[in-house]
């Protein structure tokens, strides 16, 4: 059954009326031979399936988690996962709600409907009826069966009342190779062969050493292919910053030719970030983001060279962005283009030197700045260097023809080195 008609709303099997009807078509359709599985990989048909369906008829309400099936059983996630698939695409199980999977929010599992394919009713005569001229049609009942089909039903209910277990794996010994506490076998003859132990002598003193010495064991086993990329996944995850909500083995599916290829965790963070960097807070798929940013990066550097170059390039332009947006998190300085120390020694320079005599002039009374010619605003502005100066200026003529004749920026200034409390003006930048 294709994916569209998984649902409840596409299917064209009926609801199941009770669970040990559903188990009636579970195991026609493993024994009919009917059902072959779309993947050609991964588990097939079999008791397992018949297990996960029992576990399912026992549900009130049809809604399993990946997880409480694999505690509950003992197997791993991506077998449970492989069977739904198969009892989904059987028409035995449809979706009435799908889960959601987002990382980082609450995950919701999904709401599945027993449903008995319209197969197993014509193979077996079920007649059914539709209560319900206005109702789907999935809410039909069986009335009936033929007499054919009664002792094959027979069979079948014999198979759903019988429960299935998981088959435990035995490891027998065979009784030949079982020894007493005194070492000696069951058996008659010796497994040694011909073979005589050394003397004493020889054994005390050394000069004799064992036939078959010991091999130094080996050094750590090397990763396969599939290592390897789950060990990326995780570096990546671990190491990145904006894909540490992602999940490590989707993040190792997407840069698995990357670890084929023998990139190092860091080599793929400069190929997603080799244009642009990327923001934490602004990541909401990582996975997707960094899918479409390394999107054929192992193609363009296929070489350890041309991946150091990159990484080294991209090194620099952080220590250049970090070296341009130093800073951008302190307090405002009062000189933008200068270190704190120059500032404050030039100011200090400034308030040491005496006032112009015409200063509290042009400060005192209302001054009309329309009517200043250009010469006379050079001239407000150069003794706009006393920030004691525009504090008068703001006192005269107020804040708006203040910077319109000192400007935005003096203004700003001065308002940060005096700290005037005495006017509730905050600096525009």
């Amino acid at each position: 059954m294709i994916a569209a008609s998984q649902w409840l709303n596409t299917t064209t099997g009926r609801i199941a009326t009770d669970p040990y009807s559903w188990m009636q078509s579970v195991h026609w359709v493993g024994g009919s031979g009917l059902y072959t599985p779309s993947r050609n990989y991964g588990p097939k048909w079999g008791p397992t399936t018949v297990l996960i369906a029992q576990e399912l008829s026992a549900l009130t309400e049809c809604r399993p988690g990946i997880e409480y099936l694999a505690r509950k059983l003992k197997l791993s996630k991506r077998t449970v996962q492989y069977h739904l698939d198969m009892l989904r695409e059987a028409g035995l199980l449809v979706y009435r709600t799908k889960g959601t999977r987002i990382t980082g929010s609450i995950r919701h599992a999904s709401v599945y409907e027993r449903v008995i394919p319209v197969e197993f009713d014509e193979a077996l005569g079920i007649r059914t009826v539709q209560r319900d001229e206005t109702a789907a049609a999935y809410t039909r009942v069986p009335v009936g069966i033929a007499e054919e089909g009664r002792k094959l039903i027979g069979k079948l209910a014999k198979k759903a009342a019988r429960k299935v277990r998981r088959r435990r794996s035995k490891t027998s010994v065979p009784s030949k190779s079982r020894c007493t506490p005194m070492q000696g076998g069951t058996s008659a003859f010796s497994s040694a062969g011909t073979s005589t132990s050394p003397s004493e002598t020889k054994l005390a003193s050394g000069s004799t050493s064992h036939p078959t010495p010991k091999k130094a064991t080996s050094g750590p086993q090397k990763l396969n292919t599939v290592g390897r990329r789950y060990q990326l996944g995780q570096e990546l995850v671990t190491n990145v910053p904006w894909l540490q909500h992602a999940s490590a083995p989707r993040i190792s599916w997407i840069a698995r030719h990357c670890a084929d290829a023998g990139w190092t965790w860091r080599e793929v963070q400069a190929a997603a970030e080799e244009h642009s960097p990327i923001d934490p807070a602004d990541t909401r798929r990582p996975s997707g983001l960094l899918a479409h940013r390394i999107k054929g990066a192992h193609l363009l550097y296929a070489d350890p060279t041309s991946r150091r170059l990159m990484v080294t390039e991209w090194e620099d332009s952080r220590t250049q962005e970090h070296f341009r947006h130093a800073g951008y998190d302190q307090p405002a300085q009062p000189v933008a283009s200068r270190t704190a120390d120059q500032a404050m020694r030039s100011i200090r320079t400034v308030l040491s030197q005496p006032a112009p005599d015409d200063c509290t002039l042009h400060a005192a009374g209302d001054l009309d700045i329309t009517t200043l010619s250009r010469d006379e605003v050079l001239e407000h502005r150069a003794f706009a260097a006393d920030p004691e100066y525009v504090r008068a200026m703001l006192t005269s003529l107020g804040d708006r023809d203040t910077r319109r004749l000192l400007t935005n920026k003096v203004v700003d200034q001065a308002l940060v080195l005096t700290r005037h409390d005495d006017y509730a003006l905050a600096p525009a930048f």
